[in-house]
C-alpha cells in the first residue's frame, strides 16, 4: 500500500494573484489522484508546491505522517515525470534509468537488478543500450517513468506527461501507465488538463479553477453530478440552460425554460436556477407521432458533427437556446438532418439544477 497523502490549506500568492487559495486534498495511500482544470487553475503550482520546487506561502503537506512541506525536494523522497520527459541525452537508455540509484550510492549488484526490473516493467529491457536522441516520444516517455519508479519513491507525480504525444499514443500510454502504477500499488498525483484522461485514469479526481478545488470524486460521480457550474462545462459536454422554477413537490421541480418545460429533483430554494443535463440523455422524438408534455422541447437541427460511433447534433430550440445531442449507432438518414425541425426529449432523471453564478 502506498503512502498517504494530506494537503491542508495550502497558499501561494505571486503578487496579488493567489495561485493556490487554501486548497486541502486527502490522497489516499496507492490511490490515483488526478488535478484536473484550465491553465493557469492552480495544478501544477500544488504539484510542484508537493514537489518542494515551489515553497508555499502557508498550510501543510503531510506524507505518511511525515511534514513535506518543511523538507527541500531532494530528500522528499518523490519521484517526478515532467512534460518534457527531462532524459539526458548524453546517457542511454540503462543509464539514465540508474542515475539516481547511482546518486544514492546502490551497490553495484542491487542497481543492476532494480534497473533492469524497472526497464523490463516499461517494456524496454531491448533499448537499455540506445541513446535518447533515436527514441520516440512515447519510448523517453517511458524512460523517464522508469528513472522516477526505480528510486521506489513514496510518491509518484505526474507533470503533463502525455501532452507532447499523438492522439493515439496518448491513449495507450494513459493505459500503461494506470496498469504500472496499480501494480506497483504506488500512491500517484497525475496533472492534466484532458478531461476524458483524467476520467479514464483516476481513482479520484479534483477539479480546480482560480486556485481553488470546485470538486472532489470519483471519475463518475464528477462526471454525472456535478456541483457547481464551472464543473458542468468544463468536465465532458453538458447542456447547461438556465430556467424559472414554476411548481414545487416535495424536491421534485417543474421548470420552465423559456417555452418548454423540465422537471428534476433538487433541494435548492432559488426561483432562478440552471438546468444541466449530457447530450446523451437527449433523445430526437420521431415526427409526426412525437409527444408533447414535460421533458419535450422543439427546434431545428443547425450542426451536425460526425465521430463515428455518435453523430453530434445542435438543435436551435424555438426560444433560442442552444441544445447539444448524442445520436449512436447513427444511420446515413440521421447524418442527413441538417435543417430539419425536430423534436427531443429530456428526462426528469437526467436533469440536474444547480444555482446560477
Amino acid at each position: 500500500m502506498g503512502a498517504p497523502l494530506e494537503i491542508t490549506a495550502l497558499v501561494k500568492h505571486y503578487g496579488d494573484q493567489a495561485a493556490l487559495d487554501g486548497v486541502s486534498l486527502s490522497v489516499a495511500g496507492g490511490e490515483f489522484f488526478t488535478l484536473l482544470g484550465p491553465s493557469g487553475c492552480g495544478k501544477t503550482t500544488l504539484l510542484r508546491c508537493v514537489a518542494g520546487f515551489i515553497r508555499p506561502d502557508g498550510g501543510r503537506i503531510v506524507c505518511d505522517g511525515a511534514r513535506l512541506d518543511t523538507r527541500p525536494a531532494h530528500a522528499r523522497d518523490i519521484g517526478m515525470v515532467f512534460q518534457n520527459y527531462a532524459v539526458f541525452p548524453h546517457l542511454s537508455v540503462y543509464e539514465n534509468v540508474a542515475y539516481g540509484l547511482r546518486a544514492r550510492r546502490v551497490a553495484r549488484l542491487e542497481l543492476t537488478r532494480r534497473v533492469d526490473e524497472a526497464l523490463a516493467l516499461v517494456q524496454l529491457s531491448d533499448l537499455a543500450r540506445r541513446m535518447p536522441g533515436h527514441l520516440s516520444g512515447g519510448q523517453q516517455q517511458r524512460v523517464a517513468l522508469a528513472r522516477a519508479l526505480v528510486v521506489r519513491p513514496r510518491l509518484l507525480l505526474m507533470d503533463e506527461p502525455l501532452s507532447n504525444l499523438d492522439a493515439r499514443l496518448r491513449v495507450a500510454m494513459r493505459g500503461e501507465i494506470r496498469q504500472i502504477q496499480r501494480e506497483l500499488g504506488i500512491t500517484t498525483l497525475y496533472v492534466t488538463h484532458d478531461q476524458e484522461e483524467a476520467l479514464a485514469v483516476s481513482d479520484r479526481l479534483a477539479v480546480m479553477q482560480a486556485g481553488r478545488v470546485e470538486q472532489v470524486g470519483t471519475p463518475w460521480d464528477v462526471y454525472a453530478h456535478p456541483r457547481a457550474p464551472f464543473v458542468a462545462r468544463f468536465v465532458g459536454l453538458n447542456n447547461v440552460v438556465e430556467v424559472r422554477v414554476v411548481a414545487r413537490a416535495g424536491r421534485g421541480v417543474t421548470a420552465d425554460a423559456g417555452g418548454w418545460t423540465l422537471r428534476g429533483e433538487t433541494d435548492l430554494p432559488d426561483t432562478r436556477l440552471l438546468a444541466v443535463f449530457r447530450p446523451e440523455a437527449v433523445r430526437l422524438l420521431p415526427e409526426p407521432e412525437a409527444p408533447t408534455g414535460p421533458g419535450i422541447g422543439e427546434g431545428h437541427i443547425c450542426s451536425r458533427e460526425f465521430l463515428g460511433a455518435v453523430l453530434r447534433c445542435g438543435i436551435r430550440t424555438t426560444t433560442g437556446a442552444m441544445i447539444v445531442v448524442d445520436v449512436h449507432k447513427p444511420t446515413p438518414r440521421d447524418a442527413d438532418k441538417e435543417g430539419v425541425p425536430v423534436r427531443f426529449a429530456v428526462d426528469a432523471a437526467d436533469v440536474r439544477f444547480l444555482p446560477i453564478g
